[in-house]
């Protein structure tokens, strides 16, 4: 059905297309944002800014030109952003000392009862540590007045803290206790507040989901009813601000990164990525990642919103937890009801009251509004500005495509039935009633319509129902194997991040139009951005409970404590789910860990391509060496998942050195139990671990083995180490599947000047392509 949309669509990108290309061969000499790449910071007395303006004024030729080039000096990093033009991006990319000089590429941004869902009851919420915890997001802001941020029995914030509150009109407590900003390219749009304050949603909901306060009768519309609380609601938020209405520069996320570095956090939780594969030497949040990492901090990042393509996960580098989205046992309905007694249940967040009154139903292609162009061929989508408003004024409309109701709302209709079965596990919030049916229901109504002397129908309230089938993985979730790195899985875990209820800030619109001019204090919206905060959160819970834990050490707790999902619910397996659905309240105690530090990482760089200077790119540290040029497998990272890429035609032959901490009893003894299908084998060496310490470390080898395969998708299996209590279960996936001659894994790009990408995206929604509304965000 939406062939013609999609035609309609591609026909303006090819001419977008065009006109940019046109555009940068003209503005060669415009000047953009780069980031400027010199690698290690030097030790001892070094002043960043000084030395940054004095490498522009020798480029640039004048002290006041570098002075007003210069957007960022990092601190963490040896490296700067500045506007330059191409001609001075190529002297800089000749520079020595520089080792790349990249675009501002902009990135996109990818709870009543989800907490509950996951097993963290409000009894388990209380630890008093909650508040030495401060969780830093990077997103669009914060609505500091919303009551879930209300700061009634916290203390002032911890003695570490050094974060500040910046900017006018946006006042920090003892539960926001930072908030920063960040514009790069100096681009605001109608709406965009120059300040940490939020304008559009996103950031409020992320943040009230991972530690807002307990909230008692919140809803969206009466819709979830409940008490509304984050996973940690006595941990600190500090909002740094990214992500703005078209987007969030990459100049911005490292200079957040710096910041929340020096500043303090603990966790930092990062709803967006890219939209294409990048190596890790030149993607920000990689980069950002890896020196918070350095600094004992965990970073949370949403796995995308491209499902149920394979390949599209983002955020993929190993040092970061990978989060993916799946549901919860709820799901949101409303009722077309036809005047022959006919009622078709279908997907919708349907906040209307029609009262039960009928309005005369139409169908979408008879009433196309000729003088705008359109026709009957584009009219039955209901497509906004093809309808005709003289005919659908006062009528409730049938479209045979899913759509976000605006076509019919500016044409003065009562209300939208969406015929439509792309999309079937989640729903969205209109600016008008709403409901989207199954393409089969839709024929019967466009039957009653055609057969029917003066069809009429009307669109209950939206209800909310048991869904019994829940935790699945939903099909915007984007999917593995990891595209950059295939022996190493991704996503790492699930968490629930469809149809979640959670703060929102009362001057962005509730619903997927962009004019909807209703105010709402709470919203319920879907994304992979939702179960980012919620894995956020739960390795918040973790770090309370162990402040000593090293990054790699909370992720390992969360994923090998994970529930395990039902493998028949998904065809994908682990490349949907990764270890499992995020088990906050087993997290604490894991009993073994899989620890790993800056030079695990290094090697495993190392071994994937990168020479000494890339990785010093990453790293930010002279001292960095790659001391082989030999490419190798990561099957030495201690990483809490195994996986196994197979090129076609070879066999299946894997061998993994691991090694664990015990964080459980001093004196135990652990026994592994061994899972595979018939397509392969795993053994274990030794088969017993014993321990007499908390803290002692054991080291294990672990053999995957088969016969030759070619063209075989995913199967898996898992290990499981169980103490002889059966206190502690320590479960890993084991997964192999086959790549292409050549894939089993990617080298980095070597050239220092990265061109950047241009990139076409089509609506993968009615005309957004966020999942939840929100344009362009994980």
């Amino acid at each position: 059905m939406a062939k013609t949309g999609l035609m309609t669509w591609l026909l303006y990108s090819t001419l977008f297309a065009a006109l940019l290309l046109n555009s940068d061969a003209a503005n060669a000499n415009e000047r953009k944002v780069h980031i400027v790449y010199m690698g290690d910071r030097p030790k001892g007395d070094f002043s960043a800014k000084a030395t940054h303006h004095s490498m522009l004024t020798s480029v640039l030729g004048r002290s006041s030109s570098a002075q007003e080039s210069l957007v960022y000096s990092y601190g963490n990093f040896n490296a700067f952003a500045a506007k330059l033009t191409a001609e001075e991006v190529e002297k800089f990319s000749e520079m020595d000392g520089v080792v790349r000089v990249i675009p501002n590429h902009i990135l996109k941004l990818h709870t009543t009862r989800s907490w509950d869902f996951l097993g963290l009851s409000q009894s388990n919420v209380g630890a008093q540590l909650q508040g030495d915890v401060v969780i830093g997001l990077l997103d669009t802001g914060i609505w500091p007045e919303h009551e879930s941020f209300n700061d009634q029995g916290l203390g002032a914030p911890p003695s570490k803290w050094k974060g500040t509150c910046q900017g006018a009109n946006f006042t920090c407590n003892n539960k926001i206790i930072g908030g920063r900003y960040y514009n790069s390219e100096n681009w605001y749009y109608e709406g965009d507040l120059k300040s940490p304050r939020d304008s559009e949603g996103h950031g409020t909901h992320t943040s009230s989901t991972a530690a807002g306060d307990r909230v008692p009768g919140a809803s969206y519309y009466g819709l979830a009813n409940g008490t509304a609380r984050g996973g940690v609601p006595g941990a600190r938020i500090a909002m740094y601000k990214v992500c703005w209405s078209f987007g969030c520069g990459a100049a911005d996320i490292l200079a957040a990164f710096d910041d929340a570095i020096a500043d303090g956090v603990d966790i930092i939780s990062v709803s967006l990525g890219s939209e294409f594969p990048v190596p890790y030497d030149v993607d920000p949040i990689a980069i950002g990642a890896f020196h918070a990492m350095k600094y004992g901090i965990l970073t949370s990042s949403s796995a995308g919103n491209s499902g149920p393509w394979p390949y599209s996960v983002s955020n993929y580098a190993p040092w970061t937890l990978t989060v993916a989205a799946s549901t919860i046992d709820r799901k949101f309905v409303a009722k077309a009801v036809l005047g022959n007694g006919q009622a078709f249940t279908g997907l919708s967040i349907n906040s209307f009251e029609l009262y039960g009154k009928t309005y005369p139903l139409i169908w979408g292609g008879d009433a196309a509004n000729y003088s705008a162009g359109a026709s009957q061929d584009l009219s039955k989508y209901c497509i906004t500005g093809s309808m005709n408003s003289y005919k659908v004024e006062g009528k409730i409309v049938f479209c045979e495509v899913l759509w976000d109701g605006t076509g019919v709302l500016l044409a003065n209709g009562v209300g939208t039935i969406m015929a439509d079965d792309e999309i079937t596990d989640f729903a969205f919030n209109y600016p008008l009633p709403a409901t989207q049916i199954s393409t089969s229901d839709g024929e019967k109504i466009l039957d009653y319509i055609k057969t029917t002397e003066n069809p009429i129908a009307t669109i209950l309230l939206g209800e909310t129902l048991t869904d019994y089938m829940a935790p699945y993985v939903v099909s915007f979730s984007s999917r593995g194997p990891n595209p950059v790195t295939p022996d190493i899985l991704k996503p790492d875990l699930t968490a629930p991040g469809v149809d979640i209820l959670a703060a929102w800030s009362p001057i962005a619109p509730p619903s997927i139009d962009w004019e909807d001019p209703r105010s709402v204090d709470y919203n319920i919206i879907s994304g992979t951005s939702m179960s980012c905060p919620h894995a956020s959160g739960a390795a918040a819970y973790v770090k309370a409970a162990h402040p000593d834990w090293s990054p790699a050490a909370v992720k390992s707790a969360l994923m090998t404590t994970a529930t395990v999902v039902d493998p028949n619910k998904h065809e994908d397996l682990e490349f949907a789910y990764g270890s499992g659905q995020i088990n906050p309240a087993q997290a604490i105690k894991p009993g073994l860990v899989y620890d790993a530090n800056e030079t695990d990482y290094i090697s495993f760089l190392c071994k994937q391509g990168y020479n000494t200077t890339t990785v010093r790119l990453i790293t930010g540290d002279n001292s960095s060496v790659c001391s082989s040029t030999l490419n190798g497998r990561a099957w030495d990272l201690n990483y809490p998942s195994f996986s196994l890429a197979v090129e076609d035609g070879k066999q299946i032959d894997g061998v993994f050195t691991r090694t664990v901490t015990n964080v459980g009893s001093a004196n135990s003894t652990y026994t592994v139990q061994m899972y595979s299908p018939p397509e392969f084998s795993i053994s274990v060496e030794p088969e017993v671990l014993s321990f007499s310490t908390i803290g002692e470390k054991k080291s294990f080898t672990v053999k995957v083995g088969g016969g030759f395969i070619s063209q075989q998708k995913i199967t898996s299996g898992a290990i499981i180490w169980t103490d002889e209590l059966e206190q502690y279960r320590v479960r890993s996936p084991v997964v192999v599947y086959n790549v292409l001659p050549g894939y089993t894994f990617f080298p980095p790009q070597t050239s220092k000047f990265q061109k950047k990408p241009t990139t076409f995206h089509g609506p993968t929604t009615p005309s957004m392509h966020h999942k939840n509304g929100i344009l362009g965000r994980n």
